[in-house]
């Protein structure tokens, strides 16, 4: 784990500089088994302190400048904000079923708190992580929540995916300009453009696979019948087979859907962190190859059940790795004036932030 004291590298105007990412999968694992052991041992009310003791690994193993990131949150800021929401929902259920005219009422309540969750969530994340011993803060509010993602995602649902790259910029606007960092502001616009590019290229590998498919089913559509019916030897075992054949066809689509899925998230990345800024100068990058993206993900998912979740550890530290490592930052100016200058303004807003974050609610 790179050590918070650790120098940075020299840094010239304009130069552009990776995340290094130092974790290793062999470390990760004994924090990741402790995890588990206890999170089952306890019915669930370690894995609180679980993601504190994950995130604070994955965060201090995340370097830039030679400077590792960090987290700060408390296990049981994220306890009470999970029991907030657990008791919220059982009382709200409760009550629709001491009345059953009010059946809706856990859904309409859930819909109503979401956008403010959310926010409050996006504000919490940011406050219990700093950087150069500052931390971040999100001003977003619930009304830009609603938007980013009940409206977005009702647009692209109603719209059958057409829209999704005008709620998929709607959601990095909505975090990407409200996002800060020792007082400076970052800013998120991607263009709608490269976007929908990005949509119309996963939308025709679907298209295309699909077309190819079914073309191989009409042309054999005949024999696999008269395969299938001639290897019945009664009516309930051709039942039961087709079965089987129509759960494959259940679990190509979710494959299919999964894989096109993870081509438009790694695409969607690449275009919302290179059209993001901070201070008004220094820009972010993002350039993770699609195809090595899915690779890793969907290899991870494989080695992962073939191994009974053993392998779960090395999964996440290979993605996180690939991620990170192809992320970074071009700074304009001097970069050590630049720190020098955010440390200084943002110990003050560091320290209050130190006696009260709020409670995670885990959106």
């Amino acid at each position: 784990m790179a050590s918070a004291d650790t120098a940075p590298p020299a840094a010239t105007a304009g130069a552009f500089h990776r995340i290094g990412f130092t974790g290793r999968a062999s470390e990760y694992f004994g924090i990741w088994i402790v995890n588990v052991l206890l999170t089952i041992l306890t019915l669930g009310i370690y894995s609180a302190w679980a993601k504190v003791r994950r995130n604070r690994y994955f965060y201090g193993n995340t370097v830039l400048l030679g400077r590792s990131f960090e987290y700060h949150a408390r296990g049981l800021q994220i306890l009470i904000g999970r029991l907030i929401v657990i008791g919220a929902v059982a009382v709200l259920n409760l009550v629709s079923i001491l009345n059953p005219f009010l059946a809706l009422l856990p859904a309409i309540a859930f819909l109503i708190a979401l956008p403010w969750l959310v926010a409050r969530g996006l504000r919490f994340s940011a406050r219990v992580t700093s950087y150069r011993n500052v931390r971040f803060d999100f001003v977003g509010g619930p009304g830009g929540a609603f938007k980013a993602f009940i409206l977005g995602s009702v647009i692209a649902t109603l719209t059958l995916g057409i829209l999704t790259p005008l709620a998929s910029r709607w959601v990095a606007r909505y975090v990407g300009a409200n996002l800060r960092y020792g007082g400076k502001a970052f800013d998120t616009d991607p263009k709608l453009g490269p976007l929908f590019k990005a949509w119309l290229m996963s939308a025709g590998v679907a298209v295309a696979v699909l077309a190819v498919v079914g073309g191989f089913v009409a042309l054999n559509f005949e024999a696999v019948v008269d395969a299938i019916a001639g290897s019945a030897i009664a009516g309930q075992m051709t039942f039961s087979i087709w079965h089987y054949v129509i759960l494959v066809v259940y679990i190509g689509f979710f494959v299919l859907f999964g894989v096109v899925g993870l081509f438009y998230r790694a695409a969607v990345r690449n275009i919302v962190w290179s059209a993001t800024t901070f201070d008004g100068r220094h820009r972010l990058l993002s350039d993770m190859s699609r195809g090595r993206y899915i690779w890793i993900a969907v290899s991870n998912v494989i080695v992962t059940i073939l191994t009974l979740g053993l392998m779960r550890p090395w999964a996440a530290v290979r993605l996180a790795r690939y991620v990170y490592e192809h992320t970074g930052v071009t700074f304009v100016g001097d970069v050590g004036e630049l720190f020098s200058a955010i440390e200084a303004q943002g110990s003050a807003v560091g320290a209050e932030f130190m006696d009260f974050e709020g409670f995670d609610f885990g959106f």
